[in-house]
């Protein structure tokens, strides 16, 4: 049984993959191997907190850790799993289905069996994980079986299923100062594991990379080693002019809540509404592969079903709300091929937005005129009163006369003759154009 709890039955069992890897990037390269290595997360290794019991094996418990990329969410995980000598198992809710995720729960009951001992069980970005698939982790939490230690940059409050969140602390990391991220650079650069002092780095290019960062490490460290390529080929040092080359080609940016995530949904939704298939399968793509929760994408195509689609293909709302369904069931990665066909269909589907114009006027008439009363004949009369004032009086029941009840009045008296719906014609529908 080595240093991490290998179950000798399962092969491989528990444990954690070779972090000085020379091989891998340097962000992977330069993760801290001790706790006292970490830089801004203070607040969560003081004398008594559960990372630190954790830490010193006297007291293993479920946690979620909850921050923003790059904090120290994964490192934390293994820290944990190093510093108790359990075993460990990492689960990417992106990656991972089904099928893993019952095998590894089934090893887990196994090796505990055997050895007495719970497998810490990480799990990296659970809010990708619906909540049918949380579930499958909390008969074996409460057995014992695993500690669960879950890792999101979302609010587990709305993210994660409460019976989960109820076994488990929620700790919050902190957004990276520049001053944190800095010391991360300059360790890098002058670690054996990272640059080995081989390069000198202008002290402003430090500067820049630990700004540009926004508080995420991983992000300064992968900029760093494109620089570090690149100042390397030329037999120089790295230079601020290195940095902002490497900033313009970095990984794709995302933010969730900013603008670039608004940015990518408007895209989506202006190439569904002008039937452009490829594009619309495209942003749809991006969105996913920069993290986006396929859940928001699928409240929104249900919403375009309606506002853009609306009567000229009713069964447009059906898949809509179909695909949301298959893939809160499914979760990832099996449900993101309902929301695909979702986007074609809505794509290819004839475009109306009469629904949308008519309930958007009525909204504000009933803002501007307020609470205006029925007319009399389509009020209720359940006693003789309302009778003797006249509610009811004259109503043509639709099923026995139905020219009569078209013609009685429905509207408030205030509001008699307008209209808000207009009904599109065939020719209203907007058909896509041919796809080529």
């Amino acid at each position: 049984m080595s240093l991490f709890g290998d179950d000798p039955a399962v092969p491989g069992y528990g444990a954690l993959p070779e972090e000085t890897n020379s091989t891998a990037p340097l962000a992977d390269r330069m993760r801290p191997q001790r706790f006292e290595d970490l830089v801004g997360q203070e607040h969560l290794l003081h004398k008594g907190s559960p990372v630190s019991l954790m830490r010193e094996g006297r007291h293993l418990s479920s946690i979620v850790l909850w921050g923003p990329p790059g904090t120290g969410k994964t490192t934390i995980a293994r820290l944990i799993a190093r510093t108790s000598g359990a075993p460990f198992v990492q689960l990417s809710a992106v990656l991972s289905g089904v099928k893993e995720v019952k095998e590894l729960m089934d090893r887990a009951a196994q090796h505990r069996k055997r050895t007495g001992k719970a497998t810490i069980l990480f799990v990296d970005e659970i809010h990708r994980f619906n909540k049918s698939q949380q579930d499958a982790f909390l008969a074996h939490v409460e057995r014992g079986d695993i500690v669960f230690i879950g890792a999101t940059t979302e609010n587990p409050s709305f993210e994660v299923n409460s019976a989960l969140l109820s076994r488990a602390r929620v700790l919050v990391l902190k957004e990276l100062k520049a001053p944190d991220v800095r010391t991360m650079l300059e360790r890098a650069v002058s670690d054996p594991r990272g640059l080995g002092g081989k390069l000198l780095v202008e002290s402003e290019a430090l500067d820049l990379l630990a700004a540009a960062a926004d508080g995420d490490a991983r992000r300064a460290l992968t900029t760093l080693e494109i620089a570090a390529a690149s100042a390397e080929a030329q037999g120089r040092g790295i230079t601020a002019e290195d940095v902002r080359e490497a900033l313009s080609r970095k990984h794709l940016r995302y933010d969730k809540a900013g603008e670039e995530h608004f940015n990518l949904m408007s895209a989506l939704h202006k190439s569904l509404r002008d039937s452009d298939v490829d594009a619309g399968l495209y942003w749809f793509a991006r969105m996913l592969a920069a993290g986006e929760d396929p859940l928001y994408i699928g409240r929104r195509l249900v919403r375009f079903a309606s506002e853009d689609v609306g009567q000229a293909d009713p069964q447009a709302l059906l898949v809509a709300t179909a695909a949301f369904q298959a893939y809160h069931q499914l979760g990832s990665p099996e449900g993101e091929l309902a929301l695909a066909q979702c986007v074609t269909h809505l794509a290819l589907a004839p475009k109306s937005n009469a629904v949308y114009v008519a309930f958007k006027g009525v909204m504000a008439e009933v803002e501007e005129s307020g609470s205006l009363p029925p007319p009399l004949v389509i009020r209720n009369a359940p006693t003789k009163l309302m009778k003797d004032l006249g509610y009811g009086s004259g109503y043509a029941y639709a099923h026995d006369d139905p020219e009569g009840a078209a013609a009685q009045q429905h509207l408030p008296d205030e509001l008699v003759g307008r209209t808000w719906y207009r009904k599109p014609a065939a020719s209203d529908a907007k058909e896509p154009p041919p796809q080529r």
